[in-house]
Formats: C-alpha cells, structure tokens, sequence
C-alpha cells in the first residue's frame, strides 16, 4: 500500500536534502509512533505492522526512537491488585 502525503515542493525538497533516501522510512515510522502515542494502535499491532516477532521487540524499537510506553496509573493500580492477589505476601 501507498500513503501519499502532500507537501508543498520547497519543504518536499528540504526533507529529502535532510533525509536522503530514508525519507520514506522515516515517514512510516513517524506514522507508527504516532500511532502508537495517541493509542490509536496496540504494541502488538504496531509489532506485527514493524516485522517484529513479540511485543518485547516492538518495546525496544520504541524505547531505541525515545518513545515511553503507554501505562497508565489505572493499569499501575490493576498489575498491583493481581499481584496481591498472586502473591499474598506482597506488599506494595
């Protein structure tokens, strides 16, 4: 598939002197973090979306571009419940 993105010609040509023949791999992952950080797709879509095998990869490729991954103080609260749960010993 092909994503067409309009750019007036003087910027189009600014962004190809700064990113050469990368450009298009630099779109799509700008796409993808985007994505990514307004939660419009999950970890794992974006591993499958990158070729990756786990989600663990798609973490590290995040981490590798300065992207914090989405964990919010509701999932905080939720992984701490079932860890009480889990381990009745644990004290948070």
């Amino acid at each position: 598939m092909a994503i067409t993105i309009n750019i007036p010609a003087e910027q189009e040509q600014a962004l190809r002197e700064i990113w050469g023949d990368a450009i298009d791999r630099a779109a799509r992952e700008a796409l993808l973090i985007e994505s990514y950080r307004t939660g419009r797709i999950s970890l794992g879509f974006l591993a499958q979306l990158l070729g990756l095998s786990t989600s663990i990869q798609a973490q590290n490729w995040l981490a590798q571009h300065g992207v914090h991954l989405s964990y919010s103080q509701d999932d905080l609260q939720s992984d701490r419940a079932t860890l009480s749960r889990l381990f009745p010993d644990f004290k948070p």
